[in-house]
Parts: structure tokens; C-alpha cells; sequence
């Protein structure tokens, strides 16, 4: 819908190759989230990710200044033309953009934590989170590409039930009463808080490809009241 919307309005090649930039952001996250797993779970040294993973990231932040230029091009030339959905395309580059951040600090809890992770009832879902974000990259992915409403809604539903089991595991943390290694809690704890904001970026941008603009950054009433 968004992608559709916006076609319906404007020919400006400047805004198609923006969101053909988009997608690509979100290639990059999915790219980024894959391999910050990998060091998480010892099958890469993190050495043999960080230069292409900071490289990636860096081609992000160089994505959304440039989403950012298109649009800003489209409304110096049309004053007053689409605003709301250009404003709306910048935001949810924005979102593509902090996936990009997140990604880097799950690769950190992997480069930085190195003991392992000794307690199923905390480990086990987390890495069903993980393997459930993988997939849903995928989803946006051809989501925002296809303008699939469909996948869209998928992804919100979803990322809606994965931020909820991040809450819960952070509550049991603090309510914890048997003894866990002090290092090991707090990555269990930073690898809950990363993965509820990725969901919850992939959320918004989902979000957007619905036609919803008015919901952004509040997907589906979600208990995050502003995306950091």
C-alpha cells in the first residue's frame, strides 16, 4: 500500500530509487542480524565479522542520508506535494537505520560475552526469538518490495508477540531467585532489550507498507511509546 500510494501520486524516478533504497537497508539488517548471531553463538570469531559488519552498517547510514536527499529533492521541487508520505518514508528509513544499530549491539554482547549460556529456560527462548526474527526480515523484506499488505500484517502480528516474550524474560530476570552468573544475567537481559527493538523497528516499517501512516511509530498500540 504505502509503495503503491505514493506510485499513484508521483512518476519522480528520485522516490523510486528511494524506496529501492529502503529495501536495500533492510537487506543489509537482515545481512547484519545473521552474522551478529553467528558471533553469538561462537560460529564465526568476531573478529571475521566486525570490519564487514561496521562496513555494512556504515552503507546503511549511508542509505538513509541518501533516502533523505531524494525526498527532500522531491519536496524543494513540489512544495507542499505528498508531504506526509515523504515525511513518512524518511521515518521508516529512520527505523531501517537503528536496525542497523541494534544488529551491531547483538554482535557486541557476542564479541564481548564469552562464557556461554548455561540456562535453557532463558536460552531457549531467546534463540527461538532470534530464529523467529531471521524469518521476518525475509518477510519485510518482500513486504516493502511486493507492497504485500498481507506480509506486512504478519510481521506486525509477529513482532507484537516477540517483544511480549522479551518483556516476560526480563521480568523473570529481575524476579530471578536461583543463582545465575552475574555476566551471564546481563546478557541474557541486553540480548532480551536488543531483539524487542529490532522487533519493534521491523514493526514500523511494517507498519507503513499497510497504508497506516498515522500509526507509525505507535505499531499497533504497542506497549513502546516512542521507537528509539
Amino acid at each position: 500500500m504505502f509503495r503503491q500510494l505514493y506510485s499513484a501520486l508521483t512518476s519522480e524516478n528520485s522516490i523510486d530509487q528511494a524506496y529501492d533504497g529502503l529495501t536495500q537497508m533492510l537487506e543489509h539488517g537482515a545481512w547484519m542480524f545473521a552474522r551478529a548471531n553467528e558471533v553469538l553463538y561462537s560460529t564465526v570469531a568476531a573478529e571475521e565479522v566486525r570490519e564487514p559488519l561496521y562496513a555494512r552498517d556504515q552503507a546503511v547510514n549511508d542509505l538513509e542520508r541518501s533516502i533523505r536527499r531524494k525526498v527532500l529533492r522531491h519536496l524543494t521541487v513540489n512544495p507542499g506535494h505528498d508531504v506526509a508520505i515523504c515525511l513518512a518514508l524518511m521515518s521508516v528509513a529512520k527505523d531501517a537505520e537503528r536496525i542497523g544499530d541494534y544488529c551491531k549491539n547483538v554482535f557486541e554482547v557476542g564479541a564481548f560475552y564469552s562464557e556461554g549460556f548455561h540456562v535453557p529456560r532463558y536460552q531457549q527462548p531467546l534463540d527461538e526469538m532470534s530464529e523467529r526474527l531471521t524469518g521476518l526480515f525475509a518477510q519485510l523484506i518482500d513486504a516493502t518490495r511486493d507492497s504485500d499488505e498481507g506480509k506486512a500484517h504478519r510481521v506486525i502480528t509477529d513482532t507484537r508477540e516477540i517483544r511480549g516474550h522479551c518483556d516476560d524474560l526480563i521480568e523473570a530476570l529481575l524476579r530471578e531467585e536461583q543463582t545465575i552468573e552475574f555476566h551471564e544475567a546481563v546478557a541474557y537481559s541486553l540480548l532480551a532489550r536488543h531483539y524487542k527493538r529490532v522487533a519493534s523497528h521491523l514493526a514500523n516499517v511494517a507498519t507503513a507498507v499497510t497504508g497506516r501512516l498515522e500509526d507509525l511509530d505507535f505499531p499497533n498500540d504497542v506497549d513502546d511509546r516512542a521507537l528509539d
